[in-house]
């Protein structure tokens, strides 16, 4: 008898693995097909559009005009916009997409992160796409919306540029939990080494630890790509009181997709603790 319950109950937990798992493939997919069925009838609609009298330079500045213009409608911006992608397969060119457009808007920090390390290891593949997207998407105007790429674990740049708008930095886990544990293990050989009491160590001293550059901010909004329901040891520590926004899927991600997400952030209650 005993014997049957379990059978009966790994039958049961596996349908519902299967369950998640088509209700995740499903979600994607819909959301893909939904979006091409957009952009497929939306220029139908429109018939009045005549893409012959706009050159690209046009729709690069309009593009630009009209994101600049968004940024200052909302009631508040980010600061620092966290990109956590939890899919396995990362499309380079749609997450470049996603730093320029927080750019243009006028977001000042961003961050990218994946648990497996494929940014970290892919740093300069990264940089590469953004400046060629910041180009492709702003065009002559990409001059005035300058990057900065940060190196991990100090406050220098690997790509300088003057007047710099928005700074991009590239996490993985080492800079999460990992971080925490060194933390941990300096404060105790501190104390061993009668440099510190154990009445020294405080949030303050720990959070001073944990900073590896004081000019970037704690993430104010983290979107989330993809159907897991985990922030997957992006910045333990930094996101105490962060905004997390979850979005099916990064791939053929686009504009609207990421304005509808930060309308969402500006409208949201933030009540930190009270």
């Amino acid at each position: 008898m005993v014997l049957l319950y379990e059978m009966v109950w790994r039958f049961l937990h596996a349908l519902l693995y299967v369950q998640r798992a088509l209700v995740a493939w499903f979600r994607v997919h819909i959301w893909r097909w939904k979006r091409a069925v957009v952009g497929l009838l939306l220029p139908l609609a429109l018939g009045f559009h005549n893409p012959k009298k706009t050159g690209a330079i046009g729709k690069r500045t309009s593009r630009r005009v009209r994101w600049g213009a968004d940024g200052r409608t909302l009631e508040k911006l980010p600061l620092h916009v966290g990109l956590l992608i939890t899919e396995e397969e990362i499309h380079f060119t749609d997450v470049a997409n996603l730093v320029v457009w927080c750019m243009a808007v006028g977001i000042s920090y961003v961050s990218v992160y994946d648990n497996q390390g494929v940014f970290r290891r892919n740093n300069s593949r990264l940089m590469e796409e953004i400046l060629k997207q910041q180009q492709e998407l702003l065009g002559m105007d990409s001059s005035k919306y300058t990057v900065e790429f940060m190196k991990n674990g100090t406050d220098k740049q690997e790509h300088q540029v003057l007047s710099c708008q928005s700074v991009v930095k590239v996490l993985s886990p080492d800079d999460g939990r990992l971080s925490i544990v060194q933390a941990a293990q300096q404060l105790c050989r501190a104390i061993e080494q009668k440099e510190k009491t154990s009445k020294d160590i405080n949030v303050t001293v720990l959070d001073s630890l944990l900073r590896e550059s004081k000019n970037i901010p704690d993430p104010d909004l983290v979107l989330k790509f993809g159907p897991v329901e985990s922030t997957l040891g992006f910045l333990p520590w930094h996101i105490r009181l962060t905004e997390i926004i979850s979005m099916p899927s990064h791939v053929d991600v686009s504009y609207d997709d990421l304005f509808g997400a930060l309308q969402r952030y500006a409208t949201c209650e933030q009540r930190l603790g009270k």
